[in-house]
Formats: C-alpha cells, sequence, structure tokens
C-alpha cells in the first residue's frame, strides 16, 4: 500500500476550473465541498466560510453541520462576475 493509500488522500484528483470546455472535461460534482470550492475560486477554506457567512456565496446547503455548495449555481455566479473581453 503506498503512502497516499494508507492516508486515504486523493492522488489523482482534477483541477477545477471555470472555462466551460474545460468544465466539460473535468465533470464537477453536482455539490462541492468548502475544500473544492475554495480550490474553484483559488482561495483558502477560510475564505470561503466567511463569504457564506457575509452570504456573498451563491448555493450553500446546510446539512446539519456540514456545508456543501450547488457547482451550477457557483459557476453561473462566476460567469456573471466576470469582466468582458475586448472582443464581446
Amino acid at each position: 500500500m503506498n503512502g497516499a493509500a494508507a492516508t486515504g488522500v486523493r492522488e489523482n484528483r482534477a483541477p477545477l476550473g471555470t472555462d466551460r470546455e474545460q468544465e466539460s472535461s473535468t465533470r464537477l460534482p453536482i455539490l462541492l465541498t468548502v475544500d473544492e470550492a475554495a480550490d474553484l475560486l483559488r482561495t483558502t477554506r477560510r475564505g470561503i466560510y466567511a463569504m457564506i457567512e457575509r452570504r456573498q456565496l451563491p448555493g450553500v446547503i446546510r446539512i446539519r453541520r456540514r456545508v456543501l455548495v450547488r457547482a451550477a449555481d457557483l459557476l453561473d455566479w462566476l460567469d456573471q462576475k466576470r469582466a468582458p473581453s475586448p472582443q464581446e
């Protein structure tokens, strides 16, 4: 058993991205954990929890103590926040 398997850490984690082409090849889960949302937004867990507390993050679902974020809501929100490119 290698070290990653022994500790339960996933080695082959696909990178998360907002680009539609990358999104279709990555296939995000429907619900993201706080860590996955932080990876997607390139921030920290603490930053995600602060955004949740300030009600700045869409698609937040609380199941008892667990916090999940709807991937579709987060990606739509990111798309609305992006600056228009010069070609648009």
